[in-house]
């Protein structure tokens, strides 16, 4: 005897659940998707409102140059201020006279750099050296002691207040030892004919860099 195996037939609706397993409707999906995105956006902006994270750090400052400014010092033939230089390239260097070691190879170094310029251009650069060590670098025996690398360079100097002052505004660090030395700093300030400080030249600096400092300086002018 044949044996017949019925089959109901596939509906819409059974069509449907296949579709959708655990009895799960086209409905029901949508209420879902509905509740989740409606949980969703209630999440961001929960978070958006109590969430206030720390603005990131500003970056440090770095380094300028210094402010600078006018001044008035003392040299063997008189007076001299920052004025006396207007549309010179002036190169100002803080030192001592019995300075063991940057002193002479700063100042040797600027000799070597003025030497690099032509006739021309070398009328247009001065260098002033400024003793922070007014009580034994006199002006008459800084001028002994500046001729000594080029008669060009200017020593001058004045009262510990006026040059304390003065390398306040410059940015200059310097010390008196117990043993008579000072400490200091040694950069060079590159000072443009308006005044204003343009470049800071660090010790060590070769000669054929500053002379190509000061024809690009003396250019600009």
């Amino acid at each position: 005897m044949a044996i017949k195996f019925i089959f109901p037939a596939l509906t819409n609706n059974s069509a449907a659940a296949t579709d959708c397993p655990l009895g799960i409707t086209h409905s029901m999906q949508e209420r879902i998707l509905a509740t989740t995105a409606l949980l969703l956006v209630l999440c961001i902006g929960t978070l958006a409102l109590f969430w206030h994270p720390e603005p990131p750090s500003p970056p440090l400052p770095r380094p300028g140059l210094p402010a600078g400014g006018d001044f008035v010092l003392e040299t063997a033939t008189g007076k001299v201020s920052l004025a006396d230089f207007k549309d010179k390239s002036l190169l100002l260097f803080f030192g001592y006279t019995t300075c063991p070691d940057i002193c002479p190879t700063g100042l040797i170094t600027l000799t070597d750099a003025l030497e690099q310029l032509e006739p021309e251009e070398k009328s247009r650069v001065a260098v002033l050296f400024v003793s922070v060590d007014p009580a034994r670098d006199t002006p008459a025996h800084l001028a002994e002691f500046t001729a000594f690398f080029d008669p060009a360079i200017i020593g001058a100097t004045a009262s510990p207040g006026v040059i304390a002052d003065l390398a306040r505004r410059y940015d200059v660090i310097y010390h008196f030892a117990e043993n008579g030395a000072v400490d200091h700093s040694a950069d060079i300030f590159l000072i443009n004919g308006k005044g204003r400080v343009v470049d800071k030249i660090a010790h060590g600096t070769p000669a054929t860099t500053i002379a190509t400092a000061l024809r690009q300086q003396l250019k600009a002018q």
